[in-house]
């Protein structure tokens, strides 16, 4: 292995092409294509007979794309770049759905003092993991403090009538990776409901959200995985009726220089990536979006303040951390009660 490495493991899916798998006689269907840099997959149990799959897939096809039009830090004409690429501090106009997310993403800032914060943009793309890639090397202290000065959630305001951002920094520059894929997973869930569809698993990138049961008339059943980047195995299976499910880690997305591995996953308040014992958090939630920030944020705060900070807010949570001997778990209270008022719950 070369003295810089760069790793970033992408979920596995049976296609990586946008397919439409005809409903078997048990009636389940599934939706499977890419985006967002990552893959989705959908599955639908008694899809209702008025519905047409392929008007469905691209239904799904057109949801998505918002979202990317909207969001992506990767695509010069979406909104967000708009808004990252004005130097202006006064009112920006944007679409009710970015507000929304935007006032969301900062609610989270707010409860957790900014280890969630969504202007930790330049500090992702100084240590090579935003759209312009990696670098062979980690950037100076001065580089990390030059970014730092630009990154700020209580730099950012959001209004939602007539809905605008505004960045107190003219440098400001948001990335809602840690949030977004949530959110189009939340969308998606809607547009499902709406379809009166009631029975449904939807994931992207590996956070989820499931409706109803299977094709066998049970829970969903959602693998959470072992944080381990040598390979891909179970380490516990959590069942899923109605609601979202989101794991942050640092184990799939990291690079290693000098025998030391740097995570993806940002201090704001240091500059650096995270350097703990905690590996992974699994969040349950009502919705996905909510799910999503709240695991990165218990990523960033580590294994002890990220735990007591899930305690305070009655979270269910799934904290796994590294010791010498191997993982162990620590699970909140809420996590507890879950695990005990769901009689399929695999323990």
């Amino acid at each position: 292995m070369s003295q810089y490495a760069r790793f970033s493991f992408l979920p596995v899916l049976l296609s990586l092409l946008t397919c439409c798998t005809p409903a078997p006689e048990n009636q389940v269907m599934e939706l499977r294509g890419a985006t967002m840099g990552t893959f989705y997959s959908i599955q639908v149990v008694d899809l209702p007979p008025a519905i047409e799959p392929t008007r469905l897939r691209d239904r799904i096809e057109a949801e998505l794309e918002l979202v990317k039009a909207l969001m992506s830090t990767y695509r010069d004409d979406s909104e967000l770049s708009g808004f990252n690429r004005s130097r202006a501090t006064d009112w920006f106009a944007v679409s009710p759905a970015l507000a929304g997310l935007v006032q969301e993403a900062l609610q989270t800032s707010e409860v957790s003092d900014g280890a969630f914060d969504v202007t930790v943009g330049p500090l992702v793309n100084l240590w090579g993991f935003g759209p312009g890639g990696g670098s062979d090397t980690s950037p100076a202290d001065a580089e990390i403090a030059r970014a730092k000065a630009r990154v700020g959630y209580r730099k950012l305001s959001v209004r939602s009538d007539p809905p605008a951002l505004r960045k107190s920094e003219p440098t400001l520059y948001l990335d809602l990776s840690a949030i977004a894929k949530g959110y189009g997973v939340d969308r998606l869930a809607e547009l499902l409901d709406a379809t009166g569809i009631a029975d449904y698993l939807i994931e992207i990138g590996g956070e989820l959200r499931g409706r109803g049961h299977n094709g066998q008339g049970h829970p969903w059943r959602i693998a959470v995985e072992r944080p381990d980047p040598e390979g891909r195995t179970v380490h516990r299976i959590l069942t899923l009726r109605d609601g979202a499910i989101a794991t942050s880690g640092d184990y799939r997305n990291f690079f290693e220089q000098d025998g030391k591995r740097y995570s993806h996953t940002i201090d704001p308040k240091t500059g650096r990536p995270v350097t703990h014992r905690l590996a992974s958090v699994t969040v349950l939630a009502p919705r996905t979006a909510r799910a999503d920030a709240l695991a990165t944020a218990f990523l960033v705060l580590g294994p002890q303040a990220g735990f007591d900070l899930a305690e305070s807010l009655r979270i269910p949570a799934l904290f796994i951390v590294r010791t010498p001997e191997g993982y162990s778990e620590l699970q909140t209270s809420a996590f507890v009660d879950h695990l005990r008022s769901d009689p399929d719950m695999n323990r």
